[in-house]
C-alpha cells in the first residue's frame, strides 16, 4: 500500500537535474518575439499551394510556421507611429 507509482505521467519531471536544465536553456533561446503569446490564424488554400509551402519550407530548412511567420511580419511590418 505505501509502494510508490512508478508510471510517468503527462507532465512528469526529467530523471535527472542535467537535461532539465538543458531543455529550458534551449526554449529560452528563441526570440523575443516567438516568446510573446501567440494566436492562432486559420486560412484555407488549395492542396496544391499548401504542397508548394511545404517543400519550399523544407528546401530552407525550417517549418512552414516560421517561413509563414517570417512572410507575414515582412509583409506587415510594425507601426512606427508615422503616419501614411
Amino acid at each position: 500500500m505505501s509502494e510508490r507509482c512508478t508510471k510517468r505521467g503527462f507532465a512528469a519531471r526529467p530523471g535527472d537535474a542535467e537535461s532539465w536544465i538543458k531543455a529550458s536553456e534551449t526554449a529560452s533561446r528563441r526570440s523575443d518575439d516567438a516568446a510573446a503569446p501567440t494566436a492562432r490564424l486559420t486560412i484555407d488554400v488549395t492542396p496544391a499551394l499548401r504542397g508548394r509551402i511545404k517543400v519550399a519550407a523544407f528546401q530552407r530548412g525550417i517549418t512552414v510556421a516560421d517561413m509563414l511567420r517570417a512572410l507575414l511580419a515582412r509583409e506587415f511590418p510594425t507601426d512606427t507611429g508615422e503616419p501614411s
